[in-house]
């Protein structure tokens, strides 16, 4: 069998944007190092759509996070994990007495009997689930192609390839967003974005925005990450600021940095300068004309910077008729996930502020009016381990996530609710979806997942091809290319 890698046009055309701009990006910050656009395919869009890739940095605990409910499956979890409502040293088992509030309760049940909690910190998002506005992915992961657990601990990779790296932070980060290990300098995030710039009439810019700096995933053939800030949009002091107090100063610089050179880099450098400055004039124009709605986001007092980068986009999309945006890819992110210990105590922070965050995002689209329209999704390095290793957990593969937005099929989850198990033979023969100490082995593709989101964003065809490449290898009822939670 012919599996698909990703190939190497992606590569080339950045080497070929490279050598045009070689010193933009050492010259000016990132979030205004934008190469010049060209005609991409387009997507055919008359209406409005975004994506936001919610990123956890550091590896969530799944286990912790969509935790199993139902006595049989709670049973074998807290016996793994250690704790529960008999807490012991070291144990990392949140008690099943806390979770009646979070509990799942799904449209169609669970074959034999399964539920699902969310953590106890995270009301919001429960609450957004039970009535269907969000739905839970479970087990997903990068994979190459379908693989059982035999065949992974099978020695012939030529038949049965893996993900580059597997565990590793940076690399598994990268190949979630681009399918590649780290050094990868497009993502399927910016693919999208390649395909949408032509439905942007105005700004093309900001196709593919970031609210928290440099990020492969934004990153297309054609589209670059814009980077913004909390705040708004990120200036250039010289060109724009108020320097030594002098608007001649500021006018003569500004003049400089813009006019149009005869040599062929100083120009684009100049060029690649006026496009920020005035992508720069328009956002803010446009945010000051879009104050921020802070009433969905006042509901939760704690400070919260993940809340503040969605409170950002919310901003933004507020103002895509006045920017022209038809189209457009978020990325925000938040980190603290690497709990290697301290698990049940750091943990109920950050799922705290993640459930505050997305549930005032999904309000706030409500209230401009495109909560459906608006698709928000979580992703991980990786899951973690099922059992503990004194205080927490260690690096895993696949994971649980959760789709957020009016047009999702929410209520529901999608994809193999996997045993409780370390994958030890002991434990169960039959298990094969833990690969040791109870990783996940996905039974999901991070490319099924992307897909289904894609084809909601109206990529269509073999435009599909040239977003993930690694799709082709999969397909059928149990690897569908279409996981179906989108309407």
């Amino acid at each position: 069998m012919h599996f698909i890698q990703p190939d190497l046009h992606t590569r080339r055309a950045f080497l070929r944007r490279a050598g045009q701009l070689a010193f933009t990006g050492a010259a000016l910050p990132t979030a205004l190092n934008l190469a010049a656009m060209g005609e991409a395919a387009a997507l055919d869009a008359t209406d409005y759509k975004a994506l936001v890739c919610v990123f956890l940095n550091g590896g969530n605990d799944y286990a912790n996070t969509v935790i199993p409910y139902d006595t049989a499956t709670y049973d074998l979890y807290s016996a793994v994990r250690g704790g529960g409502a008999n807490r012991t040293a070291g144990g990392i088992a949140l008690a099943h007495a806390a979770l009646g509030p979070t509990l799942l309760d799904p449209t169609a049940a669970l074959p034999n009997g399964r539920q699902y909690a969310l953590h106890p910190s995270m009301p919001g998002l429960a609450g957004l689930f039970n009535s269907g506005a969000a739905a839970v992915q479970l087990n997903v992961g990068p994979l190459v192609a379908p693989i059982t657990r035999q065949q992974y601990n099978g020695s012939n990779r030529a038949l049965y390839p893996l993900p580059p790296k597997l565990f590793s932070h940076n690399d598994q980060q990268s190949v979630w967003q681009s399918s590649q290990p780290e050094g990868a300098t497009t993502g399927w995030g910016g693919h999208l974005g390649d395909l949408a710039l032509a439905a942007n009439s105005s700004n093309r810019v900001l196709t593919c925005v970031s609210v928290t700096g440099n990020t492969v995933f934004l990153s297309g053939d054609q589209a670059l990450s814009y980077q913004v800030s909390t705040s708004g949009a990120v200036k250039i002091g010289a060109v724009t600021g108020n320097v030594y107090n002098s608007p001649q100063v500021r006018a003569a610089i500004a003049q400089l940095a813009q006019q149009t050179r005869t040599h062929v880099l100083e120009n684009e450098y100049n060029l690649v300068t006026a496009r920020a400055v005035g992508a720069e004039n328009a956002l803010s124009t446009a945010l000051a004309a879009r104050p921020a709605n802070t009433a969905p986001f006042n509901a939760f007092p704690t400070s919260n910077n993940l809340a503040d980068q969605l409170k950002m986009v919310a901003r933004l999309i507020a103002a895509r008729d006045d920017l022209g945006n038809r189209r457009q890819v978020f990325f925000v992110s938040m980190g603290g996930f690497d709990l290697h210990d301290n698990l049940v105590n750091g943990q109920a922070t950050l799922m705290t502020r993640l459930s505050e965050a997305l549930t005032a995002f999904h309000n706030a689209t409500a209230a401009l009016g495109v909560a459906d329209k608006v698709t928000t999704f979580t992703a991980s390095d990786f899951g973690r381990t099922l059992t503990s290793n004194g205080d927490g957990s260690d690096h895993g593969w696949g994971s649980h996530h959760v789709v957020v937005g009016g047009g999702v099929k929410g209520k529901a989850f999608y994809g193999k609710a996997p045993p409780v198990s370390v994958g030890n033979s002991t434990v169960d023969a039959n298990d094969q979806w833990h690969v040791g100490q109870g990783r996940l082995l996905p039974s999901t593709s991070v490319d099924q997942y992307a897909a289904t989101m894609a084809t909601w964003f109206g990529v269509q065809g073999a435009e599909m091809n040239g977003i993930l490449p690694q799709l082709g290898n999969f397909g059928g009822v149990d690897y569908p290319t279409n996981l179906g939670f989108m309407a």
